[in-house]
């Protein structure tokens, strides 16, 4: 939640929360969305390649088929760095999650897809559809490095890069995922968790000297934010990420156990996070045009740089760490849960505003399609089926009304 190397799933908000920094440009998970017979056939579109041109001239180059991952996509022997050890952590949890999701769908077993970037990097990518439980859900890491164009520069930036730098030296590393069950009362998730370096491209400045800076450059990372570089790309680092829930159906068990389970990860860190991380979710998962949120929230932060590194390594981490205990244990509950069409039709209507939401709004999606990206890999959070029905209104008072209202009224629903 994605291109080649810069198209992160799922999330780099614009926010008034932080000030904003070049987001994590990441090729993590999304595929093509196919409709369900429910939907009506959309016009066909003809794109034409000469006012493309411009944009596809700058991406970032395609990922090149690999049969197998490698022990890791570092170039040098940095296991011990941040990179290495954030590289570590999001292939232990891409492992352990798709383990988890496998044994609650019984039957479903992951595609795995590993690919490689000639500028530095590569990702893995692992798709379970169809399964007994699932309908559609993504498990996707990438480690990138190497030059970006300006333009994927200006396009990673919330404000849309006032500045116009050149090539940007940079490194991602993160983990996407969303996870689309097939049972109307059996919430979707999806999870994200990232962390980014920038460099200047002709140098950097620290202690009133020039240092050259290279892609894999050896600037201390915790000295990052004291430099001055080349107009619009300061050597930098950050984190970002979250986990947020989307039910069709509200349990308010379920709600308030993911809830806590988000606030526990937080609260080992800091008591200001989960109400901090919490608003943040529910303003980034905004649907405007309609008023109303993607989901029911869970925690979100992103341009995270302004604690000891060491400490937010280790929040990231905890955070992954927690989205099997937090979620696994509602689907055990939920899956097999009896439904009829109406509860069905429903979760199709809900999944369109999701596509509505990752296709206009979040600009990790916007970003890997500007640049070129994979599509496989920008489109995989989308879900396989959904619907849009005209002028639908549920019934006030209903399950389904219940849903919509808390979508447009934010709850906080440890305090219920």
């Amino acid at each position: 939640m994605a291109t080649s190397v810069i198209s992160t799933p799922l999330s780099l908000p614009t926010k008034s929360h932080l000030q904003s920094q070049p987001q994590t440009l990441i090729t993590l998970l999304k595929p093509t969305i196919s409709f369900s017979n429910f939907t009506p056939k959309t016009p066909s579109i003809t794109l034409h390649s000469h006012k493309l041109q411009p944009v596809f001239a700058m991406a970032i180059e395609k990922e090149t088929p690999e049969n197998e991952a490698p022990p890791t996509f570092l170039r040098e022997d940095s296991t011990d760095s941040v990179r290495g050890r954030f590289e570590r952590m999001i292939r232990e949890v891409q492992d352990k999650v798709c383990e988890a999701i496998e044994a609650a769908d019984g039957g479903g077993k992951f595609k795995e897809d590993v690919w490689s970037r000639p500028g530095g990097g590569g990702g893995i990518s692992r798709v379970l559809q169809e399964g007994d439980v699932w309908e559609k859900a993504g498990v996707n890491v990438s480690v990138v490095y190497g030059v970006m164009p300006p333009d994927a520069y200006r396009a990673a930036k919330a404000d849309g890069g006032a500045n116009k730098p050149g090539p940007i030296p940079f490194f991602a590393a993160g983990i996407s995922s969303v996870l689309h069950p097939k049972n109307p009362f059996a919430p979707t998730l999806h999870f994200n968790y990232r962390y980014f370096e920038t460099d200047a491209p002709k140098g950097c400045q620290h202690n009133q000297s020039s240092i050259p800076v290279l892609p894999n450059s050896s600037c201390e990372p915790e000295k990052a934010n004291q430099r001055i570089d080349s107009p619009g790309a300061p050597r930098q680092w950050w984190f970002g990420g979250g986990t947020d829930f989307t039910p069709a159906y509200i349990f308010e068990e379920d709600v308030k156990h993911f809830h806590q389970v988000q606030k526990d990860a937080c609260d080992k860190f800091d008591p200001s996070f989960y109400p901090r991380f919490k608003k943040w979710c529910d303003d980034y998962f905004y649907i405007k045009h309609r008023g109303e949120r993607r989901g029911l929230g869970g925690i979100f932060f992103d341009d995270l740089n302004d604690y000891d590194q060491e400490m937010l390594l280790s929040f990231a981490t905890e955070c992954a760490n927690s989205v099997i205990p937090a979620y696994v244990p509602i689907i055990e509950k939920r899956k097999d849960t009896p439904f009829n069409d109406k509860h069905k039709a429903w979760q199709q209507l809900r999944r369109g505003r999701y596509v509505e939401f990752n296709l206009v709004y979040d600009r990790g999606t916007t970003f890997g399609l500007k640049t070129g990206g994979r599509i496989e890999s920008i489109l995989v959070s989308l879900p396989l089926t959904c619907r849009w029905e005209y002028d639908h209104k549920p019934e006030e008072g209903s399950e389904e009304w219940k849903l919509l209202d808390a979508c447009i009224n934010p709850k906080e629903w440890l305090s219920m």
